[in-house]
């Protein structure tokens, strides 16, 4: 899954890498070493833009919200239990298969969190005794520092409570796209700890290799066999993972180092 992640690339970093064609310097949000469900995020997507007389598409950078929302929802209130889509079901769930046959976007970040559940609270787990986890927090990132780049869906919801002219009268959300986690041996593995993604956790963000980039944002691509093609992982051994301090745990803290990489887990684990 994806519950967390880091994105403190700047704006004009992103419209750079990814071609971007419009902007809003107003829309720039500060860097963010603990993104979570919620927040405002940013988004690379192809649209036309608003009132403009050529309706073409162009390659925006957007700020939406993170948890869909979809269109025929009554209420906003179910956004925050979609942070994520399903690879292997995302052309299906009503929730998301209008969005994944015509609003696809890219979320840049850093990379992204996952804890695994101490040794110790694991083996009370498999004697069927209940106890709150202790989990170890681990940062997974491409291995030559390049963007990770998140397949990811977004949506339009109507306030109905609100008028046409409210600022808050549309919400734009947006969905992190998973998959099965690796099993092959990461690029680069912490000297005592997981030796694979799977290791971490079952599941892991869809990251797309800038070889589908074009292909996943195109709006004009809607044969839904053809954008399944495009959800297949990426090659392995692009990745790796390191643990950092259980600081990143909680919310409200926020800052680059909780992307220092510890010398050992401050909490033993099984591998």
């Amino acid at each position: 899954m994806c519950g967390r992640y880091a994105a403190s690339r700047r704006p004009e970093d992103l419209t750079g890498l990814f071609g971007v064609e419009k902007w809003e310097p107003t829309e720039t949000l500060e860097p963010d070493w603990n993104v979570a469900p919620t927040k405002e995020v940013y988004a690379i997507l192809d649209r036309p833009v608003k009132d403009a007389d050529d309706q073409r598409p162009v390659r925006q950078l957007r700020t939406l919200k993170w948890g869909l929302v979809p269109s025929w929802s009554k209420t906003p209130e179910g956004g925050a239990r979609m942070i994520n889509a399903r690879a292997e079901t995302v052309h299906e769930k009503p929730s998301f298969r209008r969005s994944f046959v015509s609003r696809r976007c890219i979320l840049p970040a850093d990379g992204y969190y996952e804890w695994v559940t101490g040794a110790d609270e694991r083996q009370l787990e498999e004697k069927g005794k209940k106890k709150r986890p202790r989990k170890q927090p681990y940062f997974v990132t491409p291995a030559d520092g390049s963007v990770f780049a998140m397949a990811g869906l977004y949506e339009f919801w109507r306030d109905r409570t609100l008028p046409d002219d409210h600022p808050q009268a549309w919400w734009v959300t947006c969905s992190v796209i998973t998959t099965e986690a690796e099993t092959s041996p990461l690029a680069v593995a912490p000297a005592e700890g997981p030796g694979s993604l799977s290791d971490i956790h079952p599941r892991m963000p869809l990251m797309l290799t800038p070889d589908r980039w074009d292909d996943w944002l195109d709006p004009s691509r809607t044969d839904v066999e053809e954008l399944k093609a495009l959800l297949a992982p990426p090659p392995g051994g692009l990745m790796r993972a390191y643990p950092v301090a259980t600081t990143v745990s909680n919310v409200r803290n926020n800052g680059p180092e909780l992307l220092e990489e510890l010398a050992a887990p401050e909490v033993s684990t099984l591998f």
